[in-house]
Formats: structure tokens, sequence, C-alpha cells
């Protein structure tokens, strides 16, 4: 997995202060797209061990409130794969921080029988708190909306969503 940016300290993609970390490979090529060059799977630099470290360690401040997963798409199936043992380690280390995921996929597509339905995607749906999801739609743009760049996208609460196996939104 490639990834395009990491920016330690940003407000405007989730609640609080946050760790974001842009990967690069997206199938959905939305008009528009604010991050067109992170479409290239191949874009940007290779995701190490030391990448991970360096995450971790900028997660650490208590003023962090958790990372945030944009891209690109880590919905994609190898971004997937190449996230979970970060959000693994996060957890485990530092599990008072939260994790927001920005998909172009619908959450049911992360389901069996989804789009982007593979071995990885239980234990990385597990690991989300808050998923922003649907792709980015040009003709549905509306900056007054919190977190999301149109309004067909949703905000949902996937632990919650995964408890009562029905989409349970975090915020309108």
């Amino acid at each position: 997995m490639n990834y395009a940016q990491i920016k330690p300290c940003s407000i405007e993609n989730g609640t609080g202060v946050r760790v974001s970390l842009f990967v690069s490979g997206c199938r959905h090529h939305c008009k528009e797209c604010f991050n067109e060059e992170t479409w290239d799977f191949s874009y940007g630099k290779p995701f190490t061990k030391t990448t991970e470290d360096e995450i971790v360690q900028a997660l650490a401040p208590s003023y962090i409130a958790g990372l945030t997963l944009l891209g690109g798409d880590p919905g994609e199936p190898e971004n997937q794969q190449g996230l979970l043992p970060l959000l693994q380690r996060i957890k485990k280390e530092l599990p008072d921080k939260n994790i927001w995921a920005y998909s172009g996929y619908l959450y049911e597509d992360f389901l069996p029988g989804g789009k982007v339905y593979c071995e990885a995607s239980e234990p990385f749906l597990s690991m989300i708190d808050v998923m922003v999801d649907g792709p980015f739609i040009l003709e549905k743009k509306d900056i007054s909306l919190n977190f999301r760049g149109s309004s067909n996208q949703r905000i949902i609460d996937v632990p919650e969503t995964r408890k009562n196996q029905e989409i349970v939104l975090l915020m309108e």
C-alpha cells in the first residue's frame, strides 16, 4: 500500500484535533475530486513500519482525538488489508483514540457480498468508529455540511450500526 500524505494535526476531517492519513488508490474517480492524484495506487510513498511508527507517535499527545483515513479510498480492498495492522496497533496501544474513515463506497459494500468485501473487511470495520460513506457527487455538493462534501454522504456510527445491524447515523 502507498500513501500520499500524513497531516499530523488537522481539524477538518472529523471531530477534534486529528492525525489524517491519505492513502493512495481509488476507483471512484469522482468529478472534481479534491485529491485526484491519489486515484493512482502507486502514487506517493510506500507505507512502511516507519510510517506506522510516525502515525502512532503523532497520535500519542492527549490533545489528539484520533486518526482519520482518507485518500484515495481506504475502503479499497488493497487498502483495507494494508491499513489493518496499523488499526490493530492503535486500538491496542492507544485505545482512547477514535478512528474515522472516509470511503466512496457505501457501508453495505463492506459486508459479505458487497463490492469491496474481502477477508480484511470484518476486522477493518470492527476498528472504525465513524465512517463517512458514499462518493462525492458534484451535483449534491453542499459546503454547509459538517465533515462531508455532498448531501448523499452519511456519517455513520459504526459500532452502533454493527450492534443494531442497521445504519445508525452519528449526525445529520
